[in-house]
């Protein structure tokens, strides 16, 4: 499967619990599929995210 169907996919899945990624989130998985950052650098930014949200409560 390449990039851009395993977004797809990804994706779907998310929406499919109701849930909507972020503009952030969407921009860096176009930085992934044309492989400007790596989904390591998702997987930090995803991990960071929930750090600061984690903080707030």
């Amino acid at each position: 499967m390449d990039k851009q169907k395993a977004w797809d996919f990804a994706l779907g899945l998310i929406k499919v619990d109701g849930l909507e990624p972020s503009k952030d989130f969407w921009e860096m998985v176009e930085k992934e599929k044309r492989g400007e950052i790596t989904d390591q650098d998702i997987l930090k930014y995803i991990d960071q995210k929930a750090k600061k949200k984690g903080e707030k409560q």
